[in-house]
């Protein structure tokens, strides 16, 4: 398995705006690319800033690359629209990109 961690830090006001077309972003790209799809995790900072990280899982690096390579933005104009418009900053490329080599989390819960 292989993870690609992203982050973003989102408009004040515009949160619950970025999650929803992250959550249907996310499901586009597991159904077009073949990822298991991700978790999005929260950050305020000291100044009050929301940063949110996302790790996306994928089979393995050649999949998540050719996803990559491929530019894997949203397909759908609307949702597109609407995760761009949330986001103050972002990285252009991954956080983060690693082989998972052991796995304990427990997904039954």
């Amino acid at each position: 398995m292989f993870v690609a961690a992203y982050w973003w830090k989102v408009h004040p006001g515009k949160e619950d705006q970025f999650r929803a077309a992250w959550r249907r972003g996310t499901q586009l790209i597991r159904a077009k690319y073949g990822s298991y799809g991700s978790r999005l995790h929260r950050e305020v900072a000291v100044d009050g800033m929301v940063r949110f990280i996302g790790i996306a899982e994928w089979p393995d690096r050649a999949t998540w690359q050719k996803a990559f390579d491929a530019h894997m933005f949203y397909d759908e104009p609307e949702t597109r629209r609407a995760f761009v418009d949330a986001i103050a900053d972002t990285a252009h490329e991954p956080l983060l990109l690693l082989e998972v080599t052991d796995d304990l989390l427990d997904r039954d819960l």
